[in-house]
């Protein structure tokens, strides 16, 4: 049997009849940026999200950095301000605070959540912090009462990292990506809303800031030719609107199907070397991955042992931001929660095209390991 961890070619497929229509269409019409398809889409994403404002850009990445960037353009932030975020993270969130002269602060996860710990937030927080910044990593919810309270608190504004939820919801029914005071979305291929190619988003209900993300990732302009910003080219093209716009309208039964896989996975994986993080509500968890731990130092044994009988994993993230060679001042830090997810680790197959039979095959060889 032949299980990937995520088969594009199948996934795009689910929905290929129209998406092969909008394609042509935008083909055809001969406007591929700032047009139509982009007003559609970011109005339809802005209306699931729950946000008042949806602004297309090139991919996740950018879309953080225009966070910040708008932030100090706006005066609410400067060089040198501090930044809260998980230390067990994907490094792209980090590289957005650190390519706009902040300065990240790492805390650690919880081991059952894999998300920051809010117990220990409010101890990183100095007069020099400015924002704290939550990751929705594999699509589990990260925003607790507790950050919120601390944000209100301490007069914080709370960026969400959005890239890897959509459609995740916290417990009072709100979307991740309308919680805090801006989010960052990416539509990277392999995302729970993927396109076909690289993009992303920023939502808000901040008008001043909406306005400054578009126009910093539109060379800094908010008038053709006149150029308040020294801003980037970076925009969403008119194809990749079409496609996501396409494939919005299955991402909540989309992710049902993820949630099924999830649901088998928690309810029938019975290996002691193997734990799993804390099972949340299924409104909580999009799934846009599902990580396990995997004791004793086997965990690269069983990556190994799964790919030799078919089954496709990866590790997310075999070395810790702190731990790079492009943040060596970081390098001496012992962050051991942060660093065991790191060794121990492995996502197992998970998305809307897998099918049962395969995630069954899955479990029965994780058990059997």
């Amino acid at each position: 049997m032949n299980i990937p961890f995520l088969s594009l070619h199948d996934v795009t497929a689910l929905h290929g009849a129209e998406i092969n229509e909008v394609v042509t269409r935008v083909v055809n019409n001969g406007w591929y940026l700032q047009g139509k398809e982009n007003e559609t889409f970011e109005a339809n994403y802005a209306k699931f999200i729950g946000s008042k404002y949806c602004i297309g850009c090139a991919n996740g990445l950018d879309a953080l950095i225009w966070i910040f960037r708008a932030y100090i353009e706006m005066g609410v932030m400067q060089p040198g301000d501090e930044i809260i975020v998980p230390a067990n993270t994907y490094i792209a969130t980090i590289l957005a605070i650190t390519e706009n002269g902040l300065k990240p602060i790492l805390v650690e996860p919880k081991l059952n959540t894999l998300e920051i710990d809010d117990d220990l937030i409010e101890a990183a927080i100095t007069p020099k912090t400015k924002a704290i910044a939550i990751v929705h990593l594999y699509g589990r919810n990260a925003y607790t009462e507790k950050i919120g309270a601390l944000c209100k608190k301490y007069n914080l504004k709370l960026v969400e990292d959005n890239a890897q939820a959509h459609g995740c919801k916290h417990t009072d029914g709100r979307v991740t990506g309308s919680i805090g005071d801006a989010a960052g979305h990416s539509f990277y291929p392999g995302k729970n809303l993927g396109a076909l190619g690289d993009g992303g988003a920023v939502t808000t209900n901040d008008p001043e800031l909406a306005a400054s993300v578009r126009a910093l990732a539109n060379y800094g302009s908010q008038k053709k030719y006149v150029f308040k910003y020294t801003g980037r080219n970076s925009r969403l093209d008119e194809i990749q609107a079409a496609v996501l716009d396409v494939k919005l309208k299955y991402l909540i039964e989309d992710n049902a199907h993820r949630k099924m896989v999830a649901n088998y996975y928690y309810d029938n994986i019975k290996n002691p070397l193997v734990s799993l993080p804390e099972r949340l509500n299924d409104d909580q968890n999009a799934y846009h991955l599902f990580p396990i731990l995997v004791a004793d130092g086997k965990r690269d044994a069983l990556h190994d042992y799964l790919e030799q009988n078919g089954v496709g994993t990866v590790i997310h993230y075999p070395i810790a931001p702190h731990k790079q060679e492009c943040y060596k001042e970081w390098n001496g830090i012992s962050l051991p929660i942060t660093e065991k997810i790191a060794n121990e680790e492995l996502s197992l197959p998970i998305g809307p095209a897998i099918k049962m039979e395969e995630v069954a095959e899955v479990v029965k060889l994780i058990n059997a390991f």
